[in-house]
């Protein structure tokens, strides 16, 4: 959040499975096209938040899995712990906040009388969380009855059912709902208060979002019944909480547009980026619509004629130069020769191409240095690198590629020199 130095224009608050994550798209592609256009139009100016009911463990697991974007805030454990950045630094004040009236030891000394709860994994039980697994039939029964028990032993802890069959048990100041309200009135400590802010759920434990003042929220087309009850009997009549027609990421975009927060054209849902142009001079476009234009290119789903070829020499710099990964430095018109012979190579087979963390800055009148994550992803194979582009501009021509440089990300377990192209 540090990047900012004034209000971010949008901040999007959104749960991972079944909301930003369609786990019934192989593809990923409404994922995907939800992070071209964030990257594309918002990172420079907004801010990103995973708020999951996964633990570390399993967001990072999660991560390996799926092409998600890197946000500037994870909020995981159902509210129960808040992180940013890369480093996903925690948040101690929050940590603080959430002590108070609870005991971990009494709260597994009390559930253990409970012969219908089934501890989840060891990876879900956290030092302000615990979970288990319940029955439908029994949960409102069995949440009765542990409130009384836990608040007779002087604990305040609020319990969430969510999902048909997961039952958490949280201290009652922790929740999504809490730790969005946390970061809200902390940005506004630091005068960065978001301009607008949306919330994206799918679930029970995604209602408290919902109830934030003056948040825009949005209920992906595929919500669950229990959040499709929550709305009806207490936000039916919230202009500023709508109920999506699309799935997952998809609707996310739509409530973007609806609520008309923002751009929300992904470049994804452009059929030819060469013809789209920006009216103002924007690297983090040029970046986001070339690597689509790439990955395209080798899925054979653009025409491998001269017009693209020319088009694509003429924004670059006649001295321009690629450093491959490798270290190797061959001319940017060099490279696009060789991308040439790659048309439709990956034609017919799993292969996408997407970009994390576009951040440009002005180092000179008319010079922008862009710096990002690139990543391929190839059947079952990613490989990723850190990228950094040169842009400067040309009189009438706009933005022109001066030098690339990639090195292999820490995180690509696959650092193959033979295929890498760009």
């Amino acid at each position: 959040m540090e990047r900012l130095t004034s209000p971010a224009r949008l901040m999007i608050v959104s749960d991972l499975d079944h909301t930003m994550v369609d786990h019934h798209d192989p593809e990923n592609l409404s994922l995907l096209r939800f992070n071209s256009l964030w990257e594309h139009a918002y990172r420079h100016d907004s801010l990103l938040v995973f708020s999951t009911g996964r633990s570390p463990t399993l967001y990072k697991e999660l991560r390996k899995e799926k092409p998600l974007l890197t946000p500037d805030v994870t909020i995981m454990s159902v509210g129960t712990e808040i992180t940013y950045g890369n480093s996903m630094v925690p948040d101690h004040g929050w940590v603080d906040t959430l002590n108070h009236k609870w005991d971990l030891g009494v709260v597994k000394e009390e559930t253990s009388k409970f012969s219908e709860l089934t501890l989840q994994a060891e990876t879900e039980q956290r030092p302000h969380k615990v979970s288990f697994y319940v029955d439908k039939s029994k949960a409102q029964e069995v949440t009765k009855e542990l409130s009384l028990r836990l608040e007779k032993r002087g604990l305040d802890v609020k319990i969430i059912y969510s999902g048909g069959m997961d039952l958490d048990i949280l201290p009652q100041g922790a929740g999504k709902g809490q730790a969005l309200a946390y970061l809200l009135k902390k940005l506004k400590s630091e005068g960065k208060l978001p301009v607008n802010t949306l919330a994206c759920g799918d679930s029970g434990n995604d209602a408290e979002l919902f109830s934030i003042p003056d948040v825009y929220g949005v209920m992906v087309s595929n919500a669950q019944e229990e959040l499709l009850k929550w709305h009806a009997e207490n936000a039916k009549d919230n202009p500023k909480v709508i109920h999506a027609k699309e799935r997952c990421a998809g609707g996310i975009i739509q409530a973007v547009g609806e609520f008309e927060l923002g751009p929300n054209l992904s470049p994804r849902d452009v059929s030819d980026f060469l013809e789209c142009k920006v009216e103002n001079a924007n690297p983090g476009h040029e970046v986001v619509k070339f690597f689509l234009f790439y990955e395209r290119w080798r899925r054979g789903e653009v025409e491998n004629s001269e017009a693209y070829a020319a088009s694509l020499k003429a924004s670059c710099h006649p001295g321009g130069v690629f450093v491959h990964p490798s270290g190797t430095e061959k001319s940017l018109i060099d490279t696009i020769d060789e991308l040439r012979k790659h048309h439709g190579d990956k034609q017919g087979k799993k292969f996408r191409v997407w970009v994390d963390q576009v951040l440009a800055t002005e180092t000179a009148p008319g010079t922008w240095i862009v710096k990002l994550a690139k990543w391929e992803q190839s059947g079952d194979e990613r490989i990723g690198c850190t990228t950094a582009v040169k842009f400067t501009t040309k009189e009438g021509e706009g933005l022109v590629w001066k030098h690339v440089e990639q090195t292999w990300s820490e995180e690509s377990k696959l650092k193959d020199d033979s295929s890498w192209i760009i």
